[in-house]
Formats: C-alpha cells, structure tokens, sequence
C-alpha cells in the first residue's frame, strides 16, 4: 500500500482526467483555476465540474452559494467559449452535512461517485 501512495504522489506522466469541486463565485482562484484547466487540455482531461455551497457575505445560505458557483461556471465555459462542458456541470449540495455520518444528496456527489467507479489506482481520477 505505502507504495502505492508513493506513486500517487508522483506528477503523472501522461494526460490525465480531471473534475473540479469548486466554490467559484466564493474567491478568484477558482476561476484562473478552471482556466487554466480549460488551456491545458494537452495535459489534463476535464470529465466534469461541481459546484460546491460555500456561506459567506457572497451569499446568504450556503444553497445561494452553491448556485451562483454554479452560474459562475457556466459564465466561465460561456466566456471561454468551452459550452460543450455545460452538461457535465453538476450542482452541489444545498446545505452543509449536517453530521459526520449524514450524506447530504446533490447532483454532483452522485456524478462523482457514479465516475470514481470506474478509475482504479492504476488509473486515477484527479479531483482539484
């Protein structure tokens, strides 16, 4: 096992695919990150997007948050010009789990798990 972390922890050698669970209308890093992703394609694979809840003075609940990263996203690919990632932009969660051992359900936690299924260690998803 311990070398198999040890191999996770090496920079991949080939193309690789990628989902990202963001909060982007919360700061500006999410979207230079998404960017960057966006004009790397000869490295990385985007498989999807989710939008996560975040509750801040940006938003007043962590739903509202969660949907303006949504619309930021899809502001984003608009901007950019990459549509053709707007039917694998999933919403996340309307609210924070409310404990431990409680899933809280979202469109894209039942994408995540429905595509992690189908990587294995040889073949990882990246999750950003």
């Amino acid at each position: 096992m311990t070398a198999q972390y040890l191999k996770n922890l090496q920079v991949p050698a080939g193309k690789v695919d990628v989902v990202i669970d963001s909060d982007t209308f919360n700061e500006i890093d999410e979207q230079f990150a998404i960017a960057y992703l966006l004009a790397s394609s000869d490295r990385l694979c985007l498989k999807a997007l989710y939008a996560a809840p975040f509750f801040n003075s940006h938003s007043t609940s962590p739903k509202d948050g969660m949907e303006k990263s949504h619309a930021e996203m899809l502001r984003l690919l608009a901007l950019t010009g990459r549509q053709e990632f707007v039917p694998v932009t999933y919403k996340g969660s309307e609210t924070y789990l409310p404990a431990e051992d409680t899933p809280v359900y979202s469109q894209a936690a039942q994408n995540l798990a429905e595509r992690a299924m189908s990587y294995s260690a040889q073949n990882p998803l990246y999750i950003v």
